[in-house]
């Protein structure tokens, strides 16, 4: 594990809604390479437990476990990953403690029992109309799949992030959050795009589901200028 006390000037993270499937796998893997995190939850135990389990996993850490106000309140860029029913109530409870950041939204409202695309506007459309201007809000990491984050830590992920954003400044520090651990990050298009990004999980579901795996993603290709 690369020593935190080395990138002072990595931005901290707030995993809010960090103990579900997706949370503690980012979490992982961004305090592997030197991030900040904290793990926010509506019970600070059960936020404290995903810390604990996280720095025994990586053999000592800078990962630790408060309630989701306090986390939100001490990181720079936060990162929702509760499930889409409790989507709204979170952000509007936040909203106050989410003002200066950037909100990292991660939601994908489909119901893994039936998957079909969301209606728009999309989770992160919804959440910038709740939050305000005083928040960047960016969609992300919807399609990426939970399995795969605690796998292969000192190696790259063979899956793409499509990022949305309004704010295309926004958009590319997300990118570099995705780069960090491994993965493809670009940039596509604003928030009513993220609309769209939420209908390929539907898609990504029904694939792993016919074909009896968990680990489809999406890929990115035609882009080979860029590397």
């Amino acid at each position: 594990m690369e020593n935190s006390s080395a990138n002072v000037s990595l931005p901290v993270i707030a995993i809010l809604g960090g103990t579900g499937k997706e949370g503690p796998g980012l979490a992982l893997r961004w305090a592997r390479v030197g991030y900040r995190v904290i793990i926010g939850s509506r019970q600070l135990d059960k936020a404290q437990a995903a810390a604990t389990e996280i720095n025994l996993t990586l053999g000592g850490g800078d990962v630790f476990g408060l309630e989701n106000a306090q986390a939100a309140r001490q990181a720079e860029v936060c990162v929702l990953t509760v499930v889409q029913t409790a989507h709204q109530a979170a952000l509007e409870s936040l909203k106050n403690d989410l003002k200066g950041k950037t909100l990292v939204d991660a939601t994908a409202r489909v119901d893994f029992r039936d998957p079909r695309p969301p209606q728009p506007p999309s989770a992160a459309r919804q959440a910038q109309q709740i939050l305000g201007e005083d928040v960047r809000v960016v969609a992300a990491f919807q399609n990426v799949p939970s399995h795969v984050l605690k796998k292969n830590l000192g190696g790259s992920l063979d899956t793409d992030v499509l990022v949305c954003a309004d704010d295309p400044k926004a958009a590319e520090e997300v990118i570099r959050l995705a780069e960090a651990i491994g993965m493809r990050g670009y940039y596509a298009g604003g928030l009513d795009n993220a609309v769209v990004v939420e209908g390929l999980t539907a898609l990504l579901i029904s694939i792993n589901k016919h074909y009896n795996i968990k680990t489809a993603s999406i890929g990115v290709t035609g882009l080979e200028f860029l590397d």
